[in-house]
């Protein structure tokens, strides 16, 4: 994991957010390209991070892993006008790949597709949707008869070097800095600096700017203004 952080940061940037679609909102019979169209305006994962939701698609650079949907899923139409340019592409890598270039175009983007799912069988815990099938797809309306327990989910996670973390470093920033640590003697027992603190401050402050964009910049002026 630290290693692919790295991978995803340049330009001074150390850390990414994560995101997750537990399950991957697929609905059985349904191809790839069906699925994503259906996200024009935001993307098919929550952020894992505490970070708040931006509001634009925005990043960086980006590693994103889909389990769980087989090649199958996707048929090409010969001779049929294509629904969106997600539809002309073959395979599922080229068109997860595509789909992250269009949503986020500039970006640094890598993908990849296992066809295996993710196993659910106890003790994972049976929190699902009576509308998810054994194998975690969604079904169109619920099922006549009680459904078996989930065996298996497709999953989508996603790796961002993202400007949403600028609020988030810049948030634990403002936090540090309210704290008086001269009236808490004991936080500097374990044999930390007073000066070695504000130094890490200070490069906690320095990070934070490193995901600075125009949009975050006004992000962090209506927070300051709220508080």
């Amino acid at each position: 994991m630290l290693h692919l952080a790295e991978t995803l940061n340049f330009s001074g940037r150390k850390v990414v957010a994560a995101g997750a679609s537990v399950p991957f909102p697929a609905l059985r019979g349904s191809s790839l390209p069906d699925i994503l169209c259906a996200y024009e305006e935001e993307v098919p994962w929550k952020l894992l991070s505490s970070c708040r939701e931006q509001k634009v698609s925005c990043c960086f650079a980006q590693s994103v892993v889909l389990r769980g949907i087989c090649k199958e899923s996707h048929l090409s139409c010969q001779g049929k006008q294509p629904r969106s340019p997600l539809h002309t592409w073959e395979s599922t890598e080229q068109i997860l790949q595509q789909y992250l270039h269009t949503v986020f175009p500039g970006a640094f983007s890598t993908s990849h597709v296992l066809q295996q799912s993710c196993h659910t069988l106890p003790p994972y815990p049976q929190f699902f949707s009576p509308l998810l099938t054994r194998e975690g797809f969604l079904l169109d309306k619920p099922p006549r008869y009680p459904s078996a327990a989930v065996e298996s989910i497709p999953v989508l996670a996603a790796l961002q070097s993202s400007p949403v973390l600028h609020t988030l470093l810049h948030s634990l920033d403002k936090d540090l800095q309210r704290l008086n640590t001269r009236r808490l003697p004991s936080f500097f027992s374990a044999g930390v600096e007073h000066d070695d603190f504000q130094e890490t401050l200070e490069g906690l402050r320095t990070l934070s700017q490193c995901y600075k964009t125009g949009f975050e910049a006004d992000e962090s002026e209506d927070e300051e203004d709220s508080d």
